[in-house]
């Protein structure tokens, strides 16, 4: 974290990020307690889609007010900067992949024989000194 991030904190990150905490817990604690709540007062059953909708609308909005803060903005823009050097590399052909992986598939083998010739080997020289 550069010495620019944490000076340009402010007393408000801390009131955003308490805020973005009590949504997060409010959906965790929401799930796992809606259901019975709803149950005792309706004597029903909690429709699924309503819990999903209330759990991810609790979600969005923790985010929201996460990202709104200084360190939510620097690492938006953390975002943007990796999407920018992604854009930028370049990527194997078809050709070239398949070329690669069939030398490490040839690769594999070979070691895997060679290997196997040594374990046959030290276990024959092993079982002649043994006896």
């Amino acid at each position: 974290m550069s010495t620019e991030s944490k000076a340009s904190k402010s007393p408000l990150d801390i009131v955003k990020w308490l805020l973005a905490i009590a949504f997060f817990a409010a959906a965790v604690v929401g799930n796992y307690m809606a259901p019975g709540l709803y149950q005792e007062a309706y004597e029903a059953e909690l429709p699924l889609l309503y819990q999903v909708l209330g759990v991810v609308l609790l979600m969005l909005l923790s985010a929201g007010i996460a990202l709104t803060s200084s360190q939510g903005q620097a690492f938006l823009q953390l975002l943007k900067e990796a999407n920018v050097e992604r854009r930028k590399v370049v990527w194997p052909t078809r050709q070239e992949t398949t070329q690669t992986t069939m030398i490490v598939v040839v690769v594999v083998f070979v070691m895997a024989l060679i290997l196997w010739g040594m374990d046959s080997l030290l276990g024959w020289l092993v079982s002649l000194i043994v006896g």
